[in-house]
């Protein structure tokens, strides 16, 4: 899956040898999963058969062995990071009144709002559960603050990501509340797991901040680049959902006059074959997509940067190979 490499590391290589840690990850997801309730159930299994990267819990498990040790319980915390990720999803889902998520029906729209926010919450509980059992208390708290945190993103965008007039500094901040944020626990978890020094813990929690900042604005670019068949959603779904990403934001900074456009397609929330070719001009000749890529790896440079109280090994180099592959899926 990972196919990147840099001074000599391929993650590709890496990725196998982490495979049994990442095999006990999804043993663990499809075990949360169950329930005596059959509706949860089916949802659990609905969603954690629908895939997705597990980048999270590669990097925990990255974490950790930079940190200096492996151990059996950075596995659990994995699951417990990825078990968050898919609850922030599937709320998502019913904000965004999205139809489809990686290619499938979403889960919103097979059950309904009023059943799917539950199963969002009934996810996130069994996340603390798992945290609760492994018995770390300094982890739990770390864990109940990042998804505190996340919650505020999700909030902030709600209030802002859609309104005219949002600054690329807001927009940032959201993404660092909402995506950034649990990269920056996953690095911190791993360390802890691995008992490393606060120095090592701080610098792994500053590279996971600025890898989920380069993750996410470069993800952002899948909204202008690739098409359902790719991702899963058509182009300009962000928009469409009353999202304003980077490179709309930094067009409209140089063009201010195409706002009508765009406050068009927030409005309605309909996108028609016109303004979509219209706000792909826009984007395009204003050269949104490459601000875009520009602020990826200036985020992704950052987070190579904060490893350097890491000791250098084979998993540090590692975390940088990660770098360049996160980036590299928005081109």
């Amino acid at each position: 899956m990972l196919s990147v490499s840099t001074s000599g590391v391929r993650l590709a290589d890496l990725e196998a040898e982490l495979a049994p840690d990442l095999r006990a990850v999804e043993d663990l997801l499809a075990r949360q999963a169950d329930s005596r309730l059959e509706l949860v159930e089916q949802a659990g299994q609905y969603l954690y058969r629908s895939g997705g990267k597990r980048i999270r819990p590669m990097l925990l498990l990255l974490a950790s062995r930079a940190a200096g040790g492996a151990s059996e319980a950075a596995a659990s915390y994995g699951a417990v990071v990825e078990i968050i990720h898919t609850a922030t999803l599937v709320h998502d889902d019913i904000v965004d009144a999205a139809d489809t998520r990686r290619g499938r029906e979403s889960l919103n729209n097979m059950l309904g709002n009023d059943l799917t926010v539950l199963i969002g919450d009934y996810l996130y509980i069994r996340s603390m559960s798992l945290a609760v059992q492994m018995g770390n208390e300094r982890i739990v708290s770390l864990i109940c603050d990042l998804t505190l945190r996340m919650i505020e993103g999700m909030l902030l965008e709600m209030a802002r990501g859609g309104v005219l007039g949002l600054t690329r500094e807001e927009h940032l901040n959201i993404l660092r509340l909402k995506t950034a944020c649990l990269f920056q626990g996953c690095g911190r978890i791993g360390a802890a797991v691995a008992e490393s020094t606060p120095e090592v813990e701080e610098a792994l929690g500053a590279y996971g901040t600025n890898l989920g900042m380069a993750f996410q604005v470069a993800d952002d670019l899948f909204d202008f680049t690739r098409g359902a068949d790719e991702v899963g959603k058509p182009v300009l779904s962000d928009l469409k959902e009353g999202h304003l990403t980077l490179p709309i934001l930094y067009a409209l900074e140089q063009e201010p006059e195409a706002t009508p456009l765009v406050e068009e397609v927030l409005e309605s929330g309909e996108l028609t074959g016109e303004a979509r070719a219209g706000i792909l001009s826009l984007v395009e000749r204003c050269g949104g997509l490459d601000e875009g890529r520009r602020v990826a790896a200036a985020y992704a440079a950052a987070a190579r940067d904060a490893l350097e109280p890491v000791a250098p090994s084979r998993w540090r180099e590692a975390l940088e190979a990660l770098t360049f592959f996160v980036i590299s899926r928005g081109r």
